[in-house]
């Protein structure tokens, strides 16, 4: 299990523990308005109460074998998230989620963080399958999957309630035989 790994100088992968609450509530509570574009979900984390939530889950999901949340740190400070969410044991096959504070983007933090992560999912899980689902117009994070070799397997149209519209979602899709000839 990733607890703790350097993917870049100055950043790094640690596993969100109940410590790191008041950060991660900070982070949102700093990029509450341009998460939202994206990620209506975070509005729920309206407190350190919900952030505190919102680990602990995270980490009853680690222990029983089902998925796992990690924090992305810049230079000492949190700066997001990357996570793979419910694990498919039987298709060995997982989502990434991710997001990343506004201030941080421009750095390659996501797309190396995301690196360290699918690579960990391939070669220590043994995951035959990583997909990862973006908004089609947040170009940002749609980017993530291009420059990481995933191929673009579709679009779910209108697949995700947002306000009083839905979004179109971008599915990627990569295998591990693709992983190991990157």
């Amino acid at each position: 299990m990733i607890l703790t790994h350097t993917f870049a100088e100055g950043a790094e992968l640690r596993l969100l523990e109940h410590h790191h609450a008041g950060e991660l509530f900070a982070l949102i509570e700093h990029n509450r308005a341009y998460l939202r574009q994206w990620l209506p979900e975070w509005d729920v984390q309206q407190s350190l109460e919900e952030c505190k939530k919102v680990i602990k889950t995270s980490l009853e999901q680690l222990a029983a074998n089902g998925g796992f949340t990690l924090g992305i740190w810049w230079k000492g400070h949190l700066a997001g998230v990357v996570g793979a969410g419910h694990i498919d044991w039987e298709n060995r096959s997982t989502m990434v989620g991710y997001w990343l504070g506004k201030k941080f983007q421009g750095k390659g933090l996501m797309t190396g963080a995301c690196r360290a992560l699918i690579d960990y999912l391939f070669s220590e899980l043994k995951i035959q399958r990583v997909e990862i689902r973006c908004a089609t117009g947040n170009p940002r994070s749609c980017g993530v999957p291009q420059r990481l070799g995933f191929s673009k397997e579709g679009v779910l149209r209108q697949a995700q309630a947002f306000d009083d519209h839905y979004l179109d979602i971008e599915v990627y899709g990569l295998l591990a035989a693709d992983w190991k000839h990157l």
